[in-house]
């Protein structure tokens, strides 16, 4: 595993948007028995999710939430000296989505803008790359926006993906100040190349008039080949094996127990996996905030929203955070880190 640390470099600010539309599990009565889904509900925890217009895009929602954390912390837009843009949902193949970002927001010309693709595990990646930046002497203020509109990617037909993935935009600042150290570890294992898996829209499978046909596998679910897929006994098992390894060896790393963390905040899948991975780690039930009832899996945007949407006005003073995610590939990461009088914008909607 990748060991990073960085001092006085951590997260100042956060905003996130989420779509209005409602979807609620209980409505998945089209797809199995009301009793099917009165245990699935039960089992996932995901009462509802929000669902993007075909008209809204990942980047929408991060503008949004962009230009929410800059109005509500009087944030000069020329301050900004890089962009970064997290998704696997972006506008287009090219130009970057944070490029277009970078001139929706009146960004400076002298603002670099790189774009990033990581799935689930995605948010800590990205706020590893946002303080690496933020270490530089010439980089002050590095703005991330992490967007995700998974309902554009799934089967409605699907009875694995569909009751999980929801929509939503988050962006926070990365600056120096006042932190102390932060910890990430960051971890790979592509023998999991095709346990979650969006076989078509790329180039070792490319796009055919075949890849828009739904089809049925044996377990009754329909997709296109441009739909994500995913082997969800496979992902719990090999999610509820690594996480609680990765954390230990976390803690381990930097000589902490339960009682030096204010909140473990965990990559919303289901809440299944997270009870299972808090109680492996014997961690206190009340430093987990979950917000995967209201808004679903909402992949690399699950750990950033459950603080927008979970820890507002909780947040004053010093806080220690450890955070955790699993994601396609398999890549998988973890973080220590403390904030300050971090600034929290409320959830709102698009």
């Amino acid at each position: 595993m990748a060991v990073l640390k960085f001092n006085n470099v951590g997260m100042s600010a956060i905003a996130a948007c989420v779509p209005p539309k409602v979807y609620y599990n209980k409505d998945l009565n089209q797809l199995m028995p009301q009793e099917e889904v009165d245990k699935l509900i039960n089992a996932i925890g995901i009462k509802e999710k929000r669902f993007a217009e075909p008209d809204v895009t990942s980047s929408d929602l991060c503008y949004k939430a962009a230009k929410r954390l800059m109005e509500d912390n009087q944030v000069d837009p020329a301050s900004i000296d890089m962009l970064l843009f997290l998704s696997l949902t972006h506008d287009y193949i090219a130009p970057p989505t944070s490029s277009v970002l970078q001139h929706r927001l009146d960004l400076p010309e002298t603002c670099g803008a790189i774009d990033l693709s990581q799935a689930c595990s995605g948010f800590i990646y990205a706020f590893a790359t946002a303080c690496s930046f933020a270490s530089n002497p010439t980089i002050n203020r590095v703005l991330v926006c992490v967007g995700e509109t998974m309902s554009k990617i799934m089967s409605s037909r699907d009875k694995v993906n569909f009751p999980l993935y929801g929509d939503a935009g988050v962006a926070f600042l990365v600056e120096k100040g006042d932190f102390g150290e932060a910890t990430f570890l960051l971890s790979s294992d592509g023998a999991g190349e095709h346990s979650v898996i969006i076989p078509a829209r790329g180039f070792r499978n490319p796009l055919t008039a075949e890849c828009l046909i739904d089809k049925e596998d044996q377990e009754g679910n329909w997709r296109r080949d441009i739909d994500i897929t995913m082997d969800g006994i496979d992902t719990f098992n090999h999610a509820i094996r690594v996480i609680p390894k990765e954390v230990k060896e976390l803690m381990k790393i930097t000589n902490i127990t339960g009682d030096d963390v204010d909140y473990l905040v965990a990559h919303q899948a289901n809440k299944m996996m997270i009870d299972f991975i808090v109680k492996r780690l014997k961690f206190d039930t009340n430093k987990v905030p979950f917000c995967i009832s209201k808004y679903g899996n909402t992949s690399c945007c699950s750990v950033p929203l459950t603080i927008v949407s979970e820890l507002v006005g909780k947040m004053e003073g010093t806080k220690r955070l450890l955070m955790t995610s699993i994601g396609a590939g398999w890549t998988y990461a973890s973080a220590y880190l403390n904030t300050k009088d971090l600034k929290i914008s409320p959830v709102f909607d698009y």
